[in-house]
């Protein structure tokens, strides 16, 4: 499943590359997802400066020990949470890959679950 996905964006980028030249960036949504790991980094501390929309930086992490594909989350530098697990394959391929990777806080949630407080919207940039 993860393979065909990779490919299926590889082949949506070449496609697309002739229209980046002629629109300037152009951004596509791959991935929406929780966070993870949330209640562990800063999430709670900065949550009443976090806004729909705001830039996230990702950070690939081959090196870590618990999952080769993280993929780490920052605001402003400081760190709250990674992308899932389970969903982080693809998009540590394309930052592996050179592709431009964006990501921007898609949805603030007043939940007590953790999952549920922020989503997080990732984009390959072309």
């Amino acid at each position: 499943m993860h393979s065909r996905l990779i490919r299926f964006f590889s082949v949506l980028l070449f496609s697309l590359s002739s229209l980046s030249a002629l629109a300037g960036d152009v951004r596509i949504l791959v991935q929406s997802s929780p966070l993870a790991g949330f209640r562990y980094y800063a999430g709670e501390a900065l949550w009443g400066e976090l806004h729909e929309g705001d830039a996230l930086s990702l950070i690939r992490e081959p090196d870590n020990t618990h999952d080769t594909n993280a993929v780490r989350v920052e605001w402003q530098g400081q760190k709250l949470g990674y992308l899932p697990r389970a969903q982080n394959q693809a998009v540590a391929a394309a930052m592996d890959a050179g592709e431009r990777v964006d990501a921007r806080i898609a949805k603030l949630r007043n939940e007590r679950n953790p999952w549920l407080r922020l989503l997080v919207d990732v984009f390959i940039v072309l």
